[in-house]
């Protein structure tokens, strides 16, 4: 019940921020954070950050879709306040988060380098560490003499325990089902190149997107 209250809230805070503050008013980080969190409901500013989430996958340059160390969820005016907490208050506040010490509070903003200003390890989180970003070029062709020659290439981007991001090389077997790739078992002309990313929201729910290039 607990898990369930929280997730309306998030929800509830994701679709407030169409009313709470204008699209330039927080880093974009933490509105796709909160509305990523929420399964994307219907605002202006859920829609430009989920642009922005999509954006980054668009060849080229391939970037992290979320990028969580630049939503400063340290800045808070509730001194000890949890994470989400945090971040709640950055979206509702509707004023620019501040890259100073705040003086409310003891705690100061800490620019982190590639991963979260704060422990982001408890399970409310996981919804960050579900996302995953699938790099993929595939060719399949039939020689001359017969032969069925292929070659493909997956690298699959994912999140660490405090939203730190990696790349690593993976296999076409490792590909999600969603993804429009599809090797024809007649070893017949084929080429795929495309990026996919997938995640699940903070009740689980399923998503994707796929961008051709």
């Amino acid at each position: 019940m607990k898990k369930l209250r929280a997730a309306a809230a998030l929800a509830a805070t994701a679709a407030s921020l169409s009313v709470a503050a204008p699209a330039q008013a927080y880093p974009v980080d933490c509105a796709i954070l909160l509305c990523l969190a929420g399964g994307w409901p219907a605002s202006a500013e859920c829609a430009h950050a989920r642009t922005v989430f999509i954006r980054r996958i668009t060849p080229w340059p391939i970037e992290p879709p979320l990028q969580i160390w630049n939503c400063p969820m340290r800045a808070s005016f509730r001194g000890e306040a949890r994470p989400m907490e945090r971040l709640f208050d950055i979206a509702v506040r509707g004023a620019a988060v501040p890259l100073v010490s705040v003086p409310e509070t003891p705690l100061v903003l800490e620019l982190v380098q590639d991963r979260a200003d704060v422990d982001i390890s408890d399970p409310a989180f996981d919804f960050v560490r579900s996302i995953r970003v699938f790099e993929i070029t595939y060719h399949q062709r039939r020689s001359s003499d017969g032969d069925c020659n292929s070659w493909g290439t997956v690298v699959m981007g994912s999140y660490g325990a405090q939203g730190e991001y990696s790349r690593r090389r993976s296999s076409v077997s490792a590909v999600p089902t969603a993804s429009d790739l599809a090797v024809p078992a007649n070893c017949r002309d084929y080429r795929h190149r495309s990026v996919f990313v997938e995640w699940r929201d903070y009740e689980g729910s399923y998503g994707h997107e796929e961008v051709h290039y």
